[in-house]
Formats: structure tokens, sequence, C-alpha cells
């Protein structure tokens, strides 16, 4: 292996690219593992010690049930030297709160007003009682914007050349290939004494990544698949990291009226069609946990019941299929990435053939990741999709907002009136335990009902060069201020 052991520059290896610059027009982890080291949030969501660390707010404070005070750090300066204020603050939240074209806008549309009271601080006002106010501002789509540079040079201007408050500033960013970033020497907490740049290189194929690391052209490769697992092991200088994710894996069906999937009792079937357990252990190598619910333990609400179990059986899903009338099957498309999560297509592939155990011709087409989130974002999909969300919030709420009816219209066309009603009640329930009663309701209606049907919890899995420290952590980040030369 040919590696500069005293290199300053570290290179990591993803499966997919960045789906955008902006930062409020995404709900993608792989590509918020980039911004966060380009955009610096208020706060942090420390989930190690469970709780909330100053970033660019140097003090916070709860003042009532819908106003929270805050103060920032004098002398933070963007990338392009201008000093952070209050008002890119006002700027960044109220943008997100109201622009409802915005991907992330239903997670921030609380927020009722940014009251600046002088350039450090402000007050957040909501217009209901948030509870978890500090789980927003500590995820996706929480990085704060340079207000006058965006004002001056124009939205399109900023999205080929971003600049944020974080450690590193962008450089380049050639789609699909790579994307640079370089220490920013001003940066409010020090210059980074690691690293002088960072490259994200985008290789899909996982045998590919796996090839590079051992060969010493990257630091750090993502989703490696257990197949090469005892590979990097043997090898001489390179080492496999792994920790449970805070991701779930699943197959999101039309519930639209005219598909054969709006039946319930075709969902149902389709869910113990599937052997969770048996795609963990064939495919994964025993790297996942099924699981059916996506609040998984570590998040507030969790419904632990519905963790760590699977309903598989072929029996009764053939009988379920008759009950609704297509006991010679169906015929429906499937749209799955391919190298965005581990296994996918094996996953994909397997799925497929255990469908066809109850006569459902799959007909499964994979996309690269960029046409994959079009086709989502577009609702153009056919009957389903499969995909993988995270939890960037910590919180039951991230997890089910989804299935809010007007959230759900156009997707999965999923609507149940008492979970409207319990996640608008959860949502300002300044009570913690009710709230978590509320939450975990609304995940035994969906295990029941079934608009997704779930299949696991993934492990992160990554292969590591020896000559860096870093230890994968469950909200899949890459914080590159905590990675270091051994």
């Amino acid at each position: 292996m040919d590696v500069d052991e005293e290199s300053r520059d570290l290179t990591i290896a993803l499966g997919t690219d960045i789906v955008t610059f902006d930062i409020h027009d995404h709900n993608n982890t792989s590509t918020e593992a980039v911004h966060v080291n380009m955009f610096d949030y208020l706060i942090q969501n420390d989930h190690e010690n469970e709780e909330f660390v100053p970033k660019l707010a140097e003090s916070f404070e709860n003042i009532d049930d819908t106003t929270w005070s805050f103060t920032l750090r004098e002398g933070v300066e963007f990338h392009n030297g201008d000093p952070l204020t209050s008002e890119d603050v006002k700027f960044t939240l109220e943008r997100v709160a109201t622009d409802e074209s915005l991907q992330e806008h239903t997670l921030y549309n609380v927020i009722e007003e940014v009251e600046v009271i002088d350039d450090l601080n402000f007050n957040i006002i909501t217009a209901e009682p948030e509870p978890i106010l500090l789980n927003r501002l500590s995820r996706i789509g929480s990085g704060i914007l340079p207000s006058g540079y965006i004002e001056e040079e124009g939205w399109d201007h900023f999205l080929s050349n971003p600049v944020g408050t974080g450690e590193f500033a962008f450089v380049e960013w050639a789609r699909d290939d790579r994307l640079v970033l370089e220490a920013f020497d001003n940066y409010w907490d020090g210059t980074n004494e690691e690293w002088d740049t960072v490259t994200f290189r985008i290789i899909p194929e996982n045998s590919t990544r796996v090839a590079e690391l051992l060969t010493g052209g990257i630091d750090m490769a993502v989703n490696v698949p257990p197949s090469e697992w005892e590979r990097i092991e043997e090898t001489e200088g390179v080492s496999l990291k792994s920790e449970s994710s805070n991701r779930v894996l699943m197959l999101t069906l039309r519930n639209t009226e005219g598909y054969p999937t709006s039946d319930p009792l075709v969902r149902e079937a389709i869910d113990l069609a599937i052997d969770n357990e048996a795609i963990i252990e064939s495919i994964l190598m025993g790297a996942a946990t099924p699981t059916r619910t996506r609040v998984t333990p570590g998040n507030n609400g969790a419904n632990e019941e519905l963790h760590d179990t699977s309903v598989y059986d072929l029996d009764r899903a053939l009988e379920l299929m008759e009950e609704a009338g297509y006991a010679e099957g169906f015929e429906m498309t499937l749209h799955s990435p391919r190298g965005r999560y581990l296994q996918d297509t094996e996953v994909a592939e397997l799925i497929v053939g255990m469908l066809s155990t109850i006569n459902i011709t799959v007909n499964l087409e994979f996309m690269e990741w960029s046409n994959f989130v079009d086709l989502r974002q577009s609702g153009n999909h056919e009957d389903s999709f499969m995909i993988g969300f995270g939890n960037s919030m910590a919180d039951a709420d991230n997890a089910l907002d989804r299935y809010y009816s007007t959230v759900s219209a156009g997707e999965h066309d999923y609507e149940n009136s008492e979970v409207d009603e319990l996640l608008d009640a959860a949502r300002q329930n300044m009570d913690m335990d009710q709230r978590v009663e509320q939450h975990q309701r609304v995940q035994e209606i969906i295990a029941e009902e079934r608009p997704d049907v779930y299949l696991h919890q993934e492990t992160i899995n990554v292969g590591v060069n020896d000559r860096i420290n870093f230890t994968p952590t469950f909200d899949e980040m890459f914080y590159v201020n905590t990675i270091t030369r051994n």
C-alpha cells in the first residue's frame, strides 16, 4: 500500500454524490454529511451525552413555550469574509419556514419569526408550543446562510459558489466525481490542525471503493459490503469500523387509488412475504436489525416493541392476496437506487424473488442516486420505491412527519385522520412523557396499516486507513474536526 502517512489531505469515498448546496431543499444524509463541514449550526446535538452544545450560538435559553433567546459568538466570519449577524439567522430560518416549495419547510414552518434584537442577540418565536426546537436547530436545514452574499450575488451564484461559516470552505465540485473543501483560515474555533483539504470522491461501485482503500487511493470508504470485510481485516494498514446507524430501509408503497397497493390487505401481504431476517443473514451478514418502525432506540419517542422483530409468514401472505382478489398476482414497478445503501442492489433483487412467491411480478428499475431523488421529488414514481431514511433530529416527529396526509400527498398518498390528530397534538405537547405515548401510538397504526413496509435498521460499515482515527456516529455524519491522524 502506497500511502503518505503524513499527508494533510483527507480523502473520503462516498457511494453517491451530494444532491445540492441548497441546505433547505434536500433531506439526504449523505449530502448533509458533507454540508456539516461547510455550514455550522447554531447548536449541535451531542447524541452520545444526550445534550445540546453551543456552536454558532454561545448561549440559548427557553423564555416560554413559544420563545427561545439566543446569543451569537462574536467574531464569526463567513468564508467570504462577511461577519455573522442575527440578520443571517433571520434570513436563513424565515426562508425555510415560509417557502412551501422547500423540502425542509414542513419541519420548520412552526417558526413564526426570528426577532432581531441586535447583531448578536435574537429570539426565535414559534407559532405554537415547540418542545423540540433545539432538535430542529441541530439537523439538516439548520446551517446558517450568508444573507448579504446571497442578496447581492443571487441564489444561482451561491449554489455554484457556496459560502458558510464552517471549518472547511468550498473549492470545487465535479458532479458525480469529486467535491473538494479546504480548511478555512479564519474559522471561529481556529484553523483545523489536522487537514488542509478534504476530498469527497464519488465511487458508486462497492468493490472499486474497497480496492481504492486497499491501494491507498483513499482514506475512508463508506458502505463496505460484507463480502469485503474479511479482505479488509486481512490487509495490513486498513480496518473496518462499524456502528449502528439511525437509518431504516423501507419500501414506500402507493396507497393511491387505482394501484393494487392501495389495498391494505395487499400491503400486509407484501410485508409478510418479505423475510427480513433472511435478508439480514444472507446478504448483510448480520449487519442490520429487523424493525417495524422507523423510530429506533436512541430516538425520542421510540416504540421498542416494534424494533428487532419481523412478521414473516408466507402462508398468511398468500391468504391475504386471495382475500384481496389477487390470488393470481399482479405486476408492479419497484424503483431502487444503486450504491446508496449497504448492499441495496442485492436487497432489492432478493425482495423481487420473495414477492414472486405470492405471485407479484416486480419490474425492478435501478437508478443513479440523483435521478432517483428527482423521480421521488416529482412524485412520478410507479407502485413503489426502496429508500433508507435516517433521523437527523433524533426525534419521532422527524420520522413520522411523512405520514401527515398533506405531506404524504403525491408520494404514497396515505391518509389517516387519527394519525394527523396525534401528530398535531404531539408537535406542540410540552409534556414529554405524554408526547412519547402519542408518537408510540402513531407507530402502532403505521405498523398495522403499512403505508411503508419497513425492512431493517442499517449498520454503518466504513473501511478506514490506519493512518487516521475515525469512529462512525449513528447520524452518519462526517465531522472532519473529529477525524485525526494517528
